[in-house]
């Protein structure tokens, strides 16, 4: 039986992203694994033909075609109700794996005896060409080791960097209402088990092109994006901060972490942090209760990333004349 079941999500994606994804986990040092491939009803027929000429030439690879559109959330939901192996990966469809990004998730998880791993990335551009070379550094992304307060108000590790362990995958199934997003509900339900473990290695190039929504820009990035939607007036800079940053960001995010909240130290603290976030969508122009960012969402790695958001949260007037420039 396989060791690892990887899930792989597809919608209408690039082929030849797609292809240097797939060829990329099927060259992967390790090789006891599964490659499990769930397409969302695409549209495009080139892409159904392809999978299936993967599926038909490897067979460690599975493939699921949905008759209907199921969605992001619920697609990845059905693929973690046919895992079965004791370790679980979470793959892009357009990202490129190194060789040993199965091999040194898997050696981490069992040595550090932990529920979740998270590696380092590249982030590569649509031509495959590296534009960042440190995705931890230049995304401030929270480093946890154990257990930490941060998988709670945090994501730690985006999706297609993590390993986990099937006790966390059974945690996670059904998905609630309130499931925003698999790879922060993974992290917050291992740090409730047994913790998280990170890997400072760049072990995959993270894709950015023109078709992400949201992940891997920066701030100035966003705020560029919506500006020219929704215009630079001051409303629209606090809609701006309660919808996209605020709401999206951290609190519904708390809000799916309640709904799977077993421990009753994590339950007063997230209860608290609800709280804080909707303190802060009240003030339009100052938040006077500062010391309160400090005791939720403090921690390493992160002081680019604190500063930016303590003045969106507690200042948000300063914050509007950056918005503008």
């Amino acid at each position: 039986m396989q060791e690892v079941d990887i899930l792989l999500t597809t919608y209408n994606t690039e082929t030849e992203y797609l292809k240097q994804q797939i060829e990329s986990i099927l060259n992967q040092t390790y090789q006891n694994f599964r490659l499990l491939i769930s397409d969302d009803a695409s549209t495009q027929k080139e892409i159904k033909a392809m999978l299936e000429e993967y599926e038909n030439k490897d067979k460690r690879i599975t493939l699921y075609q949905q008759e209907k559109n199921l969605g992001y959330n619920k697609n990845f939901e059905f693929l973690l109700k046919q895992a079965n192996a004791k370790y679980i990966m979470f793959s892009d469809h357009d990202d490129v794996w190194y060789p040993q990004k199965i091999e040194k998730s898997l050696q981490t998880i069992k040595e550090e005896d932990v529920d979740l791993v998270y590696c380092n990335a590249h982030q590569i551009n649509e031509k495959g060409e590296m534009i960042q070379t440190n995705y931890f550094q230049y995304k401030n992304v929270p480093l946890v080791q154990g257990k930490d307060k941060l998988a709670i108000s945090r994501c730690v590790g985006i999706g297609c960097s993590q390993i986990i362990t099937d006790n966390i995958k059974e945690k996670m199934i059904p998905f609630k209402d309130e499931v925003i997003a698999h790879d922060w509900l993974a992290a917050f339900l291992a740090n409730e088990g047994k913790g998280i473990a990170y890997i400072e290695e760049p072990l995959f190039g993270y894709r950015l092109h023109t078709n992400n929504v949201f992940g891997g820009r920066n701030l100035a990035q966003n705020l560029n994006r919506w500006k020219k939607e929704n215009g630079t007036s001051y409303l629209s800079y606090l809609k701006y901060r309660k919808e996209k940053v605020i709401d999206k960001a951290y609190l519904e995010g708390a809000k799916m972490c309640l709904a799977y909240v077993t421990k009753e130290e994590n339950k007063a603290f997230l209860e608290k942090l609800i709280q804080y976030y909707k303190g802060l969508e009240k003030s339009k122009y100052i938040n006077i209760h500062i010391f309160s960012y400090f005791k939720f969402l403090a921690g390493k790695n992160l002081a680019r990333k604190m500063m930016k958001e303590w003045m969106i949260f507690h200042l948000p007037i300063l914050g509007y004349l950056i918005y503008l420039i």
